[in-house]
């Protein structure tokens, strides 16, 4: 048995499914064994790390991570996207199956994926694979080669190789076909004519980009997501819920029996529309963020239980796509890649704002460790600090306050809307399987199939 990966962990604040309180947890091999009273495990004879007064949290599960590896690695790649993931806390990543080339939607480009990250992940990753049109026929495999699900979009997704379901046919087989794999369909929706028909003004005014993509854009979408889930009987999810008009119609189709979850994201929780500058195109991402009013709808669904996970949607490219000022670039909202890098970033972020709010830790940890492990279904080995579980753990300083500085991440690119921000929470150190990740050492992290 490696010494490395049995130990004893002790904290006044261990986050447990039941809550928080003081406990020992003792790790063999990898897994949690037991979770016994704080202070009484000292005769295992093994390594005790004691924390004191910082909280002991399950390892973070993140389910939308765009690494881009292969094909678009000066974005962003395994190495550099996984020590974020452990820098931030989050120990289990899922890949999302485009801005790489070749795009995860053959059995052939997912096992090009698994080779690239082969020997070069700090923590354990999984992978979603893509539905595009045409690609009915290349589902099954996918699905059998352990893919946690499919994505697709409703509109176009930004890149060419990964074209948009643009039919209602194209969406009606594609989601056929998941159900008659039991498979989960996670959909990007946004509808093509509302945007089509929004205005499309170009420049450095983010109301104007704010105007390009609306409300309506993610409701219309999301209605003809629902109607085809309820025809074909496919388990849905639709993916980085930005607009609170999209809340009625998850309420009313779960209570008519439809399969809907639906995820929401750190950008959307933390930040408004009115504190975007004008030009700051590291603050672009599709859908937008909105305004404060939309905002705080969102956390109450988030605090009535109607999101399933909170998940970064960690979508970097290089400073030169983004168009920042700074760097000479225009600052058109319009012209610039829509994404947010914030992988290392979420759980502060999230609890910055949770707090001021009134929420708890074990909130947080709810929506980002045991809601997105529930969501690929991992909740028998991530996402809880339990007995059978992986001992994935992170030791988080609630009360540190830092700035961040994006030179100081380990993103690939140093752009990232929160820079010059101060949060609230430190990550103090993250163990995977009870080893400690050394982000100068070598790699430890698995690649994991669905169950």
């Amino acid at each position: 048995m490696p010494l490395g990966d049995s130990a004893v962990f002790r904290s006044r604040r261990v986050l447990l499914p039941v809550g928080e309180r003081p406990a020992d947890v003792l790790v063999r091999a990898g897994t949690i064994e037991r979770v016994a009273d704080h202070g009484t495990l000292d005769g295992t004879g093994l390594p005790l790390t004691d924390l004191g007064d910082t909280a002991l949290l399950p390892g973070l599960v993140d389910t939308h991570v765009h690494v881009n590896e292969p094909g678009r690695t000066d974005w962003e790649g395994f190495a550099s996207a996984t020590k974020a993931a452990a820098a931030g806390g989050v120990t289990t990543i899922v890949d999302m199956p485009l801005n790489s080339v070749p795009p995860t939607t053959t059995v052939a480009g997912l096992a090009a994926k698994r080779r690239t990250a082969d020997g070069q992940t700090w923590v354990d990753l999984g992978f979603w694979g893509g539905a595009v049109p045409g690609s009915t026929g290349e589902l099954e495999g996918l699905h059998r080669a352990g893919v946690f699900g499919f994505k697709s979009f409703l509109a176009p997704s930004g890149v060419d190789e990964f074209p948009h379901l643009a039919t209602p046919a194209d969406l009606e087989a594609a989601l056929a076909e998941q159900a008659r794999l039991g498979a989960l369909a996670i959909v990007h929706a946004e509808d093509p004519a509302v945007l089509a028909a929004a205005p499309q003004v170009p420049g450095a005014r983010y109301r104007d980009f704010l105007a390009s993509r609306p409300d309506d854009a993610e409701a219309t979408a999301v209605t003809a997501l629902l109607d085809a889930a309820r025809r074909t009987g496919a388990r849905v999810h639709v993916l980085h819920v930005s607009s609170a008009a999209v809340l009625p119609l998850l309420r009313a189709a779960r209570a008519d029996g439809v399969q809907v979850t639906a995820e929401t994201c750190p950008h959307y929780l933390t930040l408004t529309a009115e504190q975007v500058p004008d030009g700051d195109t590291a603050f672009k991402c599709c859908p937008p963020i909105r305004d404060e009013t939309n905002r705080d709808l969102l956390w109450q669904a988030l605090a009535d239980g109607e999101f399933a996970a909170v998940v970064s949607d960690h979508s970097p490219s290089t400073p030169d796509l983004k168009l920042l000022r700074h760097l000479g670039g225009s600052g058109d909202f319009a012209a610039a890649w829509g994404g947010i890098a914030s992988l290392q970033l979420g759980l502060p972020a999230i609890w910055t704002e949770a707090r001021r709010r009134g929420h708890t830790l074990a909130d947080v940890v709810r929506w980002m460790s045991a809601g997105p492990a529930a969501l690929v279904g991992l909740t028998g080995t991530k996402g809880a600090i339990a007995p059978g579980h992986d001992a994935d753990l992170v030791a988080f300083d609630p009360d540190a306050e830092f700035a961040v500085h994006p030179e100081r991440l380990h993103h690939k690119n140093p752009v990232t809307p929160y820079a010059g921000r101060t949060l609230t929470g430190r990550v103090r150190r993250s163990w995977l399987r009870g080893r400690p990740v050394d982000l100068d050492g070598a790699p430890h992290g698995r690649q994991l199939a669905r169950p």
